[in-house]
């Protein structure tokens, strides 16, 4: 449910209603977001026994009072109109209007190679290195990541670059490990993991949760709810590409995503396009596409030696390759009113 405040209703006023609904009702939660034209009072929970009509009565204050029908609450856009920026420790924000470009390796495999490529991508503008510590993957044999020591060798990267690191967390118990991470990736097999992400709802850090192999878009709004209703408001959208009846890709790139997530929800959208085609000769047309299409921003794989790389090398770009893609996504962004973000 959503009330609709009419405009420059005082602070007081705002809070003593919230109190009202909130004494009269429950287990019903109340959100206030204030927009420059419009204060929206959003109530979660089990709002099918208040009484619209009382809430109405508060005329001087209460301009409209609609019902939302999806079932995801916090994410939609209804209940906060404006988008959401995400702002990190360094001050560089995800969500306004400027592109922010994530790259780096699937696995970070050693101190030597991390700190190569985030050095390599940072000269090429890319603001956020990602790596891999944990990796899922599909055969027992393949290589799992280095665990615990990875994220130690990102943070030394981190060090060396002052890039911000963006990387996965697999299960609850590792969530630990994160505490000098700057963005907690939960990757498209954990999507509807329920049990982690309300773990991760009680942090205080961005979260970039990225759509299941084979999800619908309102089971991905529907586990960002997971993660909002535990308390943690930072999250980041991701669509990385699904499964589909396509064999010449790794998988599909949903473009469509992006316009749809930024009408259903006030969340960011950052869209991974190395995942998404499994081949890097189409990641560049890809990201592209994904910034024409609206997104807040992109999670691009990067290799100092793809052929040897230990796992998805056939994806990952050359930094060569990187520079050249990153030159051009300044030009597609500012064609569509938007630039790419100059902080680092």
């Amino acid at each position: 449910m959503v009330v609709v405040l009419r405009p420059n209703t005082p602070k007081e006023k705002t809070e003593m209603l919230i109190e009202e609904i909130k004494s009269q009702y429950a287990g019903v939660a109340c959100h206030c977001t204030e927009g420059t034209q419009v204060t929206i009072i959003g109530l979660v929970g089990d709002t099918s026994h208040v009484d619209m009509d009382s809430i109405l009565a508060h005329q001087d204050i209460v301009e409209r009072v609609t019902r939302v029908q999806e079932p995801y609450k916090m994410v939609n856009r209804k209940f906060h109109p404006q988008n959401t920026v995400i702002t990190l420790d360094n001050g560089l924000q995800i969500g306004g209007n400027q592109v922010v470009v994530m790259a780096g390796p699937c696995s970070v495999e050693s101190e030597e190679q991390i700190i190569d490529v985030a050095r390599k991508v940072k000269s090429s503008g890319a603001h956020i290195l990602r790596g891999g510590a944990f990796k899922p993957r599909t055969s027992p044999y393949a290589f799992q990541g280095l665990r615990a020591e990875g994220v130690e060798l990102l943070l030394k990267a981190k060090e060396a670059t002052g890039l911000p690191i963006v990387s996965e967390v697999m299960s609850a118990a590792q969530i630990p490990l994160f505490q000098d991470v700057d963005i907690i990736q939960v990757g498209a097999r954990n999507m509807q993991n329920f049990e982690l992400l309300k773990e991760l709802g009680k942090c205080d850090k961005p979260i970039l949760l990225k759509r299941g192999l084979a999800n619908t878009i309102e089971e991905l709004l529907m586990s960002a709810e997971y993660i909002m209703a535990a308390g943690n408001e930072k999250v980041i959208l991701c669509e990385r590409g699904i499964r589909t009846f396509e064999t010449m890709t790794r998988n599909t790139l949903d473009i469509s995503a992006i316009p749809l997530l930024k009408k259903l929800s006030h969340l960011p959208v950052v869209v991974d396009p190395s995942h998404a085609a499994g081949v890097s000769s189409l990641v560049e047309p890809l990201a592209l596409a994904a910034v024409a299409a609206g997104a807040d921003g992109l999670i691009i794989e990067v290799h100092n030696d793809p052929p040897h790389a230990l796992s998805d090398g056939a994806q990952s770009l050359t930094p060569d390759q990187f520079d050249k893609l990153a030159a051009r996504l300044g030009e597609v962004a500012a064609v569509f009113g938007k630039t790419l973000s100059t902080r680092v």
